[in-house]
């Protein structure tokens, strides 16, 4: 979904650590098009709050009939930097994307969007769509990840029980990011993240166990919601969104109503980054805004629809509306505000605004360059590194403070007996700390144990398999470059 504001806020985020207590946010309503166009509900960002964890953006709408109105209509539309997470109630969207998908976005399933250094997209409710209803949320890249390639992800959580304390039945839960209450997702994202909906039976309340080193945000939609019960707790009105600070490892959900209630919950570690948000932009400094803006414009007024242009190519045009033009700047310099002086870091180190967000290749290179010591300090704050085999991408990964780090791709052959290995990749934030060589040497441990062979492609792992010669029999007999 794109932020259709023709005067967008100039958004300086930097994570603002929160007190002990409970932040309730009022939403504010915000035109998704012209007039008959639906109205959103927006709390993220927010005068008082601009991230929880990475999440810096959350748009909350309907139900709307849209049967006699336009609907979501947004025609095509770039992003940078960030994830987008759409994720329905009621209703189906059309989704097209300049990397190549085409999908329809239906209730229940996460459809996640990687922008990275550029892509566009385009939004329509179907026209089968007669309630539409649900929320979009936005997440920001760190720092190393910031010019991924663009990419797109579907997953249909399954539904989990929950239970009250007498063991009775409570409602239950989908996880779609991260984990919560013994679920958890596959799909990949860029720091620690949790995204999860709940939905509570009319009179039940429920306990769950959160990340005390998170700070989440709650949403209730439907009704009310009360937050921790007792004397201290909390009323969470329809619509707004409740703000807890790192620091706790609970928190109770009571629905007081008489119908379902659903609860959107997100969490993450506090963003140590600074990030500057304008439009559908983000960005570290007013130089990059800028220059997102200008070329985002130059393409659509130039024509280029080509692999190569930035954006790449202007997705395919629904019903004949043009993709929309960045609006007119502000008449001031776009500066970040200060990042908060006790914000946690995410295991993503913050760099100077100018340095260079691609990630680095090792694929053709088996040096690790010299770094700051403030990244291997940083790894220290966040917490232990972690390596581990994420099937379903086919990939082993190293994530530092829950952040992915760093991965080798490779391909299933000969029924699960062969991986090829292709490509091996660490972030340029990560480089130096030996990240690379102690990934390989944990996937071909795996692949040893576990009585396969390997075909490394991968010009790192060829050169890691030199070095090493204890690991050049786990090569596939009479392999060739």
């Amino acid at each position: 979904m794109s932020n259709l504001e023709t005067d967008p806020r100039e958004t300086l985020c930097a994570d603002r650590p929160g007190g002990s207590g409970v932040e309730i946010i009022e939403p504010r309503e915000v035109p998704l098009g012209g007039p008959r166009a639906m109205t959103v509900h927006r709390t993220l960002p927010s005068r008082e709050r601009s991230l929880v964890g990475a999440w810096c953006f959350l748009d909350h709408y309907g139900p709307d009939d849209v049967s006699s109105s336009a609907g979501m209509r947004v025609p095509p539309h770039p992003h940078t930097g960030l994830q987008t997470i759409s994720w329905l109630f009621t209703g189906e969207i059309e989704h097209r994307d300049s990397a190549g998908h085409h999908a329809l976005v239906r209730p229940g399933e996460l459809n996640l969007m990687t922008a990275g250094r550029g892509i566009n997209h385009s939004e329509y409710s179907t026209h089968g769509t007669t309630i539409l209803h649900g929320v979009q949320l936005w997440t920001a890249l760190p720092d190393p990840f910031r010019a991924v390639p663009p990419g797109f992800e579907r997953y249909a959580p399954p539904a989990v029980e929950l239970e009250d304390e007498t063991g009775a039945r409570a409602g239950e839960l989908r996880v779609f990011l991260g984990s919560l209450h013994g679920a958890a997702s596959p799909v990949r994202t860029y720091t620690a993240l949790l995204g999860a909906e709940a939905v509570l039976e009319p009179g039940a309340a429920v306990e769950v166990r959160i990340a005390t080193e998170f700070e989440h945000a709650i949403l209730p939609d439907g009704g009310s919601l009360e937050l921790d019960g007792g004397v201290d707790g909390e009323t969470v009105p329809q619509a707004h969104l409740a703000y807890l600070a790192a620091g706790r490892d609970r928190v109770r959900l009571a629905n007081p109503g008489s119908a379902p209630l659903r609860v959107m919950i997100l969490g993450g570690p506090p963003f140590a980054e600074e990030i500057t948000m304008w439009w559908n932009f983000v960005g570290r400094s007013h130089e990059e805004i800028v220059a997102f803006r200008e070329t985002w414009n130059s393409e659509i007024s130039g024509g280029q629809t080509h692999d190569d242009a930035p954006f790449g190519p202007v997705v395919e045009l629904t019903e004949g509306e043009a993709a929309l033009p960045a609006p007119p700047l502000p008449n001031v310099r776009l500066r970040p505000r200060p990042r908060a002086r006790d914000a946690v870091t995410t295991g993503a180190p913050a760099h100077n605004a100018q340095h260079s967000t691609a990630p680095r290749n090792t694929q053709n290179t088996a040096d690790e360059r010299e770094v700051p010591m403030s990244v291997q300090e940083s790894e220290q704050q966040a917490g232990q590194t972690q390596y581990v085999q994420a099937e379903q991408r086919h990939r082993y990964e190293v994530h530092v403070g829950g952040a992915t780090a760093g991965f080798t791709q490779y391909r299933v052959l000969s029924d699960g007996a062969v991986l090829a290995f292709d490509h091996t990749e660490v972030a340029d934030g990560y480089s130096g700390m030996g990240l690379a060589s102690k990934l390989v040497t944990f996937a071909l441990d795996d692949v040893r144990a576990k009585g396969q062979r390997i075909r490394p492609y991968c010009p790192y792992v060829r050169a890691f398999i030199k070095r090493h010669r204890e690991y050049a029999d786990l090569v596939e007999d009479g392999f060739t470059e």
